[in-house]
Parts: structure tokens; C-alpha cells; sequence
């Protein structure tokens, strides 16, 4: 259904305009400011909040290209006038908006609700990383008496189920979200998991459009938030294989706050029960992490200053973009990979430019080695040339972990966890949630577990 579609533009008060795109030309005259000039005035005043200025283009669902220009004395009937902007797309989505963010276009679907970044007072918090402790999650699980709302990519651990069942035995309201297509196709070992969780009387719900993919890893258990780096299975939670970050934070407000977000993606449009998404589907084999590795860094309970929540595809680019432009002293940052020319990256070589010391621990899986070396190659060269203090290093896990899967960053006396991966799919079409701690105590944990890991991936430190 077309009905509505518009197009928005902003520009001075009598400013003239066309918009064009190859087949047919409107011109209008600016009133100021951002206005819809749309096709069907009464239908698209129904999705935007902007003033209508009509005739608009009958835009195609195919894709094409828009032209925007600024009409010269002599009119813009032959395509005369000043190109002010122009946007192409190759194929539109149903129901979703067409934005400009960082210079780049990317569908907003408008059945998603635009959130803003929410930050809440003091809170106790605990602190932890894994493999190191992972009976912090499950411990957190099995303290709940009222309710666990847990949001994962997948979920496919067996202690984790182990607790959900038994949280649900106790009467505990128990809600479980995953995603609907995980790359490489749904795992058996996952699908038995579920079946087992709805046998018990667990909702379980799989996550569609608009999502791209459904990453988060976080839990709402009663009245406190569980937000990690990890996946709910063997090789995150379970501690057999990836490095990873994670904290509860205790506080009514930040758990409403998750809660929000996890209804909200369970009553998608495309969000559907279990039972109806596994009949006629089939399920890959994968093997499960079966690591051991010591308990280094033990968890830390700290009163956070304040604590706030990011999303993507909201709000979490910009926010943390923001959080890197407004370092003085030093960001550490660890991820299994980076977008080179991405807007993560170039918020980095900002901070180094003005004299922010930065460090980079990236992933050397071997999925992502032979990348990665190269970019921490040119980084690092970059460095060496402009004198920034900006350093990368490729991690060696030895016998401390299995591989990098966090995604966290240290930022002066910030702290950042969460699912969010350093790319724009990442920050623009996935569901991504990060908790950011504004506490000098909690930035010192994580950067002190930064440092370790840096450490033991130096020149001449044990393979």
C-alpha cells in the first residue's frame, strides 16, 4: 500500500524546490523549516507529524533515484538548477522510513518505536567477566521470585534451562525471546532447549522484522537487570570458550526500562510463538564449546553513579559515538571485529587526534584474523605517522579464554556492555542493548580487565 508515502525535506522559508526522479518533477516553494511533500496529503498526515506540501512523486517500490534541486530564475522545467541532494535506494521496505544517519541511508520501520537513551540515578551493580565467572548469570537467574524476562540470539544452555524450569516450578512469571534466523541456520541443540522450556509452561517467542537480527543478551530478573557481552549458551554464559563482560544492576528503573523493550519486541507483528515457528522447520547440528579455563578476575559489586540504556537500532550509534567524542584521557576498547571505515572507527581516530590515548584488543579467531591483522597494520601505521597515541593489538587468548566475543569499551569513567558489534548492521538493524556505567570504580574494573588481556597480547607475552 503506497497511500501516505512522502518525501522530507528542509529548507529555508521561500526557498524554490523540485524533487525529480527521472520520470515526472514537482516544484514547490519552502515554507521553512522540515515539511512531507507527499502524493495522498490526507493519508500520509496519518504518518508524519510534518506539514504536507502536495503534489509529491509517485515513488517505486523497485527503487530509483531522487533528485532534489534548488530552481534557478529560469525554472526547473528542463532539469535546470542547483543539485542540493540526492538520495537512490534499490528496493523500498513496507512500512518504513528512509533515513540519513552518519552520512549513510538506512530503513527505520515505523512499527518500532523510537526510543531515546534513558539514564537512571545510583544503583548497586555487580560486575564480571567470563569465562571467568559463569555463575553469575545462573546465580542471577535462580534468585528470581516474580518474573524473568530473558532475550537472547540464541539460547541454547542447559544450565540456563535447567533454572528457567525450575524459576517456573516456583511460580515465577518466565518469558524467553530469540531470534528467528540465526546465521548458519537454528541449532538443534537450541531447539531441544525451547521445546524443553515450553513443555514447562515458558513463553517462548521468536523474533522477526523489523529486526534484522534480535542479538541482545540481557535478562529482567524481578527488579534488576542482567546485561552481557554473551550468548546464552556453552560457549558464553557457560564459560567454555569466549571472553566476555557483564553486569546486574539493581534498580527497579533500569529493569522497567528493559522491560519496556522486551514487550515491545514480543508483540512485533512478526514475533511468533514457538510452537507455530518450529512446525515443518528443520535444525542444523553444531558443536558446542566444551573450554576450561581459570577464574582470574573475580565479580565486583560496586554503587554506580548512573547507569543508562542504549539501544540499537534507537539510539546506541549516536550515543556511543558520542561518549568516544567526549573522552580526555583514555578508551580502551575490546571487540571481536571492527567496520575499518565505520563511524566507531572514525570516532577513535578523532579521540587519538586531540590526544586521547586509545587502545584497540581486537579478536584473532580465525574467521576474523587475517582482517583484523590488517586493519590494526594500517591503524597502527596511521599512528606511528600522525604521533597519536592510538595502538591495536590482535588478542592471545593462551590459556585465560577461547576467543573474543565481547563488545565493550572504557571510556574515562565510563563503561560500556552490551550486544552491540562495531558496524553499521550492527548499530542500525539489529535489536542491540548496552548498558553505559558513569562510575570511576566501575570503569576501573573493566579497564583493569582490559589491561590484563592487553597485556598478555603484547610483543613477547605467551602465545
Amino acid at each position: 500500500d503506497d497511500r501516505g508515502e512522502f518525501v522530507a525535506v528542509a529548507a529555508p522559508a521561500g526557498t524554490e524546490l523540485s524533487l525529480a526522479d527521472g520520470e515526472e518533477t514537482v516544484s514547490f516553494v519552502a515554507p521553512g523549516g522540515a515539511v512531507a511533500v507527499v502524493t495522498d496529503p490526507s493519508a500520509a498526515s496519518n504518518l508524519t507529524d510534518l506539514p504536507v506540501v502536495a503534489p509529491g512523486l509517485d515513488l517505486a517500490n523497485g527503487g530509483e533515484t531522487v533528485t532534489l534541486r534548488v530552481v534557478g530564475g529560469d525554472g526547473d522545467a528542463a532539469g535546470n538548477g542547483v543539485v542540493a541532494d540526492r538520495l537512490s535506494y534499490d528496493r523500498s521496505r513496507e512500512g518504513a522510513l528512509l533515513e540519513r544517519r552518519d552520512g549513510a541511508w538506512s530503513w527505520w520501520p515505523r512499527t518500532l518505536p523510537r526510543r531515546n537513551v534513558t539514564t537512571h540515578g545510583p544503583a548497586n551493580a555487580t560486575l564480571f567477566v567470563l569465562p571467568d565467572s559463569p555463575g553469575r548469570p545462573i546465580a542471577t537467574l535462580r534468585a528470581a521470585d516474580e518474573r524473568i524476562l530473558l532475550a537472547g540470539y540464541v539460547v541454547s544452555s542447559a544450565r540456563v534451562a535447567d533454572e528457567l524450569v525450575a524459576a517456573r516450578e516456583r511460580g515465577v512469571q518466565v518469558e524467553v525471546l530469540v531470534e528467528d534466523s540465526p546465521v548458519g541456520g537454528f541449532p538443534r541443540r537450541s531447539a531441544r532447549v525451547l521445546d524443553r522450556l515450553v513443555d514447562a509452561g515458558v513463553s517462548v517467542r521468536v523474533v522477526g522484522d523489523p529486526h534484522s537480527f534480535h542479538h541482545p543478551k540481557y535478562a529482567v530478573v524481578d527488579d534488576a537487570a542482567l546485561v552481557m557481552t554473551e550468548n546464552w549458551k556453552p560457549a558464553g554464559t557457560g564459560g567454555k570458550k569466549s571472553r566476555g563482560w557483564g553486569v546486574v544492576a539493581r534498580s527497579p528503573a533500569v529493569a522497567a526500562d528493559l522491560a519496556a523493550t522486551f514487550e515491545t519486541d514480543a508483540s512485533l507483528p512478526e514475533t511468533a510463538s514457538w510452537e507455530t515457528y518450529r512446525v515443518g522447520r528443520s535444525f542444523v547440528r553444531t558443536e558446542s564449546a566444551n573450554g576450561s579455563y581459570p577464574s582470574r578476575i573475580a565479580p565486583e559489586a560496586f554503587r554506580v553513579d548512573r547507569v543508562a540504556v542504549l539501544r540499537a537500532p534507537d539510539n546506541a550509534e549516536s550515543a556511543v559515538v558520542a561518549r568516544l567524542d567526549a573522552a580526555e584521557r583514555r578508551i580502551d576498547v575490546l571487540q571481536p571485529s571492527v567496520e575499518a571505515d565505520g563511524p566507531f572507527v572514525r570516532a577513535l581516530k578523532r579521540a587519538a587526534d586531540r590526544g586521547v590515548r586509545v587502545r584497540l584488543l581486537l579478536g584473532s579467531a580465525w574467521y576474523d584474523e587475517e582482517e583484523n591483522r590488517a586493519l590494526a597494520e594500517r591503524l597502527n601505521e596511521w599512528a606511528d605517522r600522525t604521533g597519536s597515541p592510538l595502538s591495536v593489538r590482535l588478542a592471545r587468548p593462551g590459556d585465560r579464554y577461547g576467543a573474543i566475543h565481547a563488545k565493550g569499551v572504557v571510556a574515562d569513567d565510563t563503561a560500556l556492555v552490551g550486544s552491540l558489534n562495531w558496524n553499521r548492521h550492527s548499530a542500525r538493524e539489529n535489536r542491540e542493548v548496552v548498558l553505559a556505567l558513569s562510575d570511576p570504580a566501575a570503569a576501573a574494573y573493566f579497564r583493569e580487565a582490559f589491561a590484563a588481556d592487553w597485556r598478555a597480547s603484547g610483543r613477547g607475552a605467551e602465545p
